[in-house]
This record gives C-alpha cells, sequence and structure tokens, in this order.
C-alpha cells in the first residue's frame, strides 16, 4: 500500500530537527549544515538571527526535495529514537508497503516463541531499539522515576523468560497500532541474522510467520544471502508478484542466441549478438529495480569514468532499440523519463523490448506448445517483487495482410499469452497505439497512469 507523502507533516518534522541542529552550530558552520542535509544555503550572516537564517534555507527548499532532506537526516544526524521513528514514519507512509491487519498480527504474536531470539540477548535488545522507541525522556528513569520500557522488556523478557508473552510485548511495543511499513520492519528485523545469526531459527520463525501472512497476501521470501546467512524481505504474494528476477535480458531487436554456461547455477550467456542485447544479472531486492541501480550497472560494465554522464549513454542505448516505425512505443518511452526527471534516480527503471519467455525453436516448429509473448514492450521491477509489463498494440497485434484484415486468430494468441503471464506472476497492461501516437495528448494520459500504478495499494492487484 502507498499513498501521497504529507508534505505539510514532513516539513515541520524537518523543521524541528533542522532548527534544534541550527541553534546547537555556531552561524559559520550553518552553511556546512545546510549542505549536509541538501538544504538551500541560508542568508548571509548580517542583520539575521540563526534562527532567521536556517527558517529561511527551510523556506527556500521546495516540497520535491523534502524526502531526500529527511534521507539525509537520518543518515547523517544523531536523532534521537522519537525523531527518528517520526521521519521515517512520515517517509514510509508515501512509499509502497504491505498492509498486515491488526488481527493477522496478534495472531502471529501469539504464535511467536521468542525463546531462540533471547538467547542474544545484545541483538535482540539491538533490534527492538532499530525500530521502536524505548524511552521517550532522554533523563530516562533518573527524571521520571519509572522504569522504562528498555528496563521492563530486559527484567521481564531477558531476565525472567515468561514473565511477558510474545503479545505482551508487542502490546507494550505499540506494534498492534503501529503504521504498516514499520511493523513490516520488525517482521523483517525477526527475521535478520543481524540479530538471529542461526539459520536454522531464521527459518523456523520465517515458516511461522509466514502461516499467518499468507492468507492476506503477504509473505517474508528468502531474497538472496548475506554474510552466509538468508535475507528475508516482506513481499506481497498476489498478483503481479514473484521470485527475484535472475537475469534480465532487454533492449534487442533480434532474437539473442542464448545458451546455458552452467545449467545447475542458471548462468547464461548470449553467444551471438552480444553487443546488440542488455542482459542485468544484478541482484533485484525489495526496493525493485530503480534508475540509479541500472545506471550504476551500465556505468561499471562500460567502464565510463565517474563524472561522465552515464544515464545519458544508457537512455541513448535503450532508446535506440525501440521500433521506428512504433511511434507510440518510443513515446511513452521518451515521456515516462521525462515525467520522472526531477526525481529520476529513484524512480523505477522502464526496461524496453524485454524477454520474458525464451525458446530456442520457432512457433512453427514449436506448435501448439509454442510459448506466446516472448518480448514485450516494456518491463518495471516495482518495490516487494511486484512486477509490471507494459504492451503498445498497434494494427499486427490483431490484423493481418499489413493492417487490412481483422487476425481473430491473432488476438487470442495475444490474450492467451496474457492469460499466462498473469498466472506466471505479472501484471499486464495494454495501450492502443492511438492513445499514444501524439505526444501532447499522450503525456497527461501517461502522468494519471504512472501516478496511480505506483502509488496504489499492493492488495488493489491481488
Amino acid at each position: 500500500m502507498g499513498g501521497q507523502t504529507d508534505l505539510v507533516r514532513l516539513r515541520n518534522l524537518i523543521d524541528h530537527v533542522f532548527s534544534t541542529r541550527a541553534q546547537a552550530s555556531g552561524h559559520k558552520d550553518l552553511p556546512a549544515l545546510c549542505d549536509r542535509l541538501g538544504l538551500p544555503q541560508p542568508p548571509p550572516q548580517e542583520g539575521n538571527t540563526k534562527a532567521q537564517r536556517a527558517d529561511a534555507s527551510l523556506a527556500a527548499c521546495p516540497d520535491r526535495d523534502l524526502p531526500a532532506v529527511a534521507e539525509a537526516m537520518l543518515a547523517a544526524e544523531a536523532l534521537t529514537a522519537d525523531e527518528r521513528n517520526n521521519l521515517q514514519d512520515a517517509l514510509w507512509a508515501g512509499r509502497p508497503h504491505i498492509a498486515i491487519p491488526t488481527r493477522t498480527r496478534r495472531e502471529l504474536a501469539q504464535d511467536l516463541d521468542l525463546g531462540e531470539h533471547i538467547r542474544y540477548a545484545d541483538r535482540f535488545m539491538a533490534l527492538l531499539d532499530s525500530v521502536w522507541v524505548l524511552e521517550h525522556d532522554v533523563f530516562g528513569e533518573w527524571v521520571t522515576n519509572q522504569p522504562s520500557l528498555r528496563s521492563n522488556i530486559a527484567r521481564h523478557i531477558i531476565r525472567f523468560p515468561g514473565d511477558w508473552s510474545a503479545e505482551t510485548l508487542f502490546e507494550e511495543l505499540g506494534a498492534f497500532e503501529a503504521p504498516h511499513p514499520r511493523f513490516g520492519r520488525f517482521l523483517e528485523q525477526l527475521a535478520s541474522a543481524a540479530f538471529l545469526p542461526d539459520e536454522a531459527a531464521q527459518r523456523s520463525y520465517v515458516e511461522m510467520a509466514n502461516r499467518h501472512l499468507q492468507p492476506v497476501g503477504a509473505q517474508l521470501r528468502h531474497d538472496g544471502d548475506q554474510d552466509g546467512y538468508p535475507l528475508f524481505h516482506l513481499v506481497g504474494n498476489g498478483r503481479g508478484r514473484g521470485r527475484g528476477p535472475r537475469n534480465l535480458i532487454f533492449a534487442t531487436l533480434g532474437k539473442p542466441d542464448i545458451r546455458f554456461t552452467s545449467a545447475l547455477d542458471n548462468d547464461i550467456e548470449i553467444a551471438e549478438r552480444a553487443d546488440q542485447v542488455l542482459v542485468y544479472d544484478r541482484p533485484v531486492g525489495k526496493d525493485g529495480l530503480r534508475w540509479h541501480e541500472l545506471r550504476a550497472w551500465w556505468q561499471e560494465i562500460r567502464q565510463i569514468p565517474q563524472g561522465e554522464d552515464a544515464g545519458k549513454a544508457l537512455y541513448d542505448r535503450m532508446e535506440a532499440c525501440l521500433p521506428s516505425n512504433s511511434p507510440g512505443q518510443r513515446n511513452l518511452f521518451w515521456l515516462y523519463h521525462r515525467i520522472h526527471r526531477d526525481q529520476l534516480d529513484d524512480a523505477p527503471a522502464l526496461l524496453p523490448e524485454i524477454w520474458i519467455h525464451w525458446d530456442p525453436k520457432s512457433v512453427r516448429s514449436r506448435g501448439d506448445n509454442a510459448l506466446q509473448n516472448l518480448r514485450m514492450d516494456f518491463l518495471m521491477l516495482l518495490p516487494g517483487g511486484y512486477r509490471v509489463v507494459l504492451e503498445v498494440d498497434g494494427l499486427q497485434h490483431y490484423t493481418r495482410s499489413n493492417g487490412v484484415e481483422p487476425d481473430s486468430s491473432r488476438y487470442a494468441a495475444t490474450m492467451a499469452g496474457d492469460r499466462d503471464l498473469k498466472l506466471r506472476g505479472y501484471e499486464v497492461f495494454r495501450f492502443g497505439h492511438d492513445e499514444l501516437r501524439d505526444r501532447k495528448r499522450a503525456q497527461p494520459l501517461l502522468e494519471d497512469f504512472f501516478q496511480q500504478l505506483l502509488n496504489r495499494s499492493p492488495q488493489q492487484s491481488t
């Protein structure tokens, strides 16, 4: 699920953190603080107080830059747990995430045995510290004369196991009412080897959690390894979601000559036309494949020096593969990058001419068992393992004889291929070529489409 970021709330939270840091700094340190946080430079010191300079800097920051400023604060500043969580909640609310109902949370907690986690008591407390606020008052028990939540957990969970059940712990943490992204992060951290360095215990917890998560369209999925231990991420398991891809073969006009160099490891090689085929073979994580990751890969494999515009070269290379006789397809590609130009780094990469299936035999020789729709116009890999195919349908999709005669069998084959894709974990969106033929008319249509696609709830697609 994802929605619009509450920019008013986010600006107020940033203002609180920034004002506090600005007041603790000297006048001469304020420009460096603004640089570190990605804020506009403050006005000169002459005739202005520190507060006035800080206020002017933040006021000059456009709304679109606020998420990046918040991220910089989270990465660079020594925040209190309250400040950290407030900023995170405001940021995460506007991003795709998995909704876990309260009943599911409670039933999962009732089934959770914390015994393996508390074997690593220091790590377990660090886990809780990374997600929750265990002490609201900076002076703690010394001022309030009341045990903090941290002290209660140490007593009732660590020192005297069994005093509190996992359900009681969740209640005290506020986990049952927490925003969905925070609860999802908590589930992931409970599966993390950083806090539970025992693979058997990790898998036992994940198996238990998934019994409760799968009925509501979610799962903790094994997404590779880290430091020798399995790595798990919370993802949706409904339509449009699948395993992490191994190889992305895209931006080619012809059918690639593929062979396995290791069938056991699924290692492939493009035997011919390798210079005309792009193969992205890096892991795709829970955030999907974003433009900045694709650009970094391109820069490395092409050995483009730092400072040169690798993004422009990559865009040109992908655009070159688009068919010249499909203005609609070229317009979709151009408009997607124009619409997201101000936030392109974090936007999902739009992969053109993507191979979804591959068969070394021709459709004619394969006959009735031939795979349909081997190559699609575009693919997007979104957060949570969500896969979206975009197709621009021209006359060739439903006619023959150069568009003169309707061809119901060709149309039926296209629809059969769509059904197969959906059953395999993709969601397919088709545009009529005439919708996109004129770039100016297509822009508002695509702006609305991508806004709805990237902001909608994962549960809406199941």
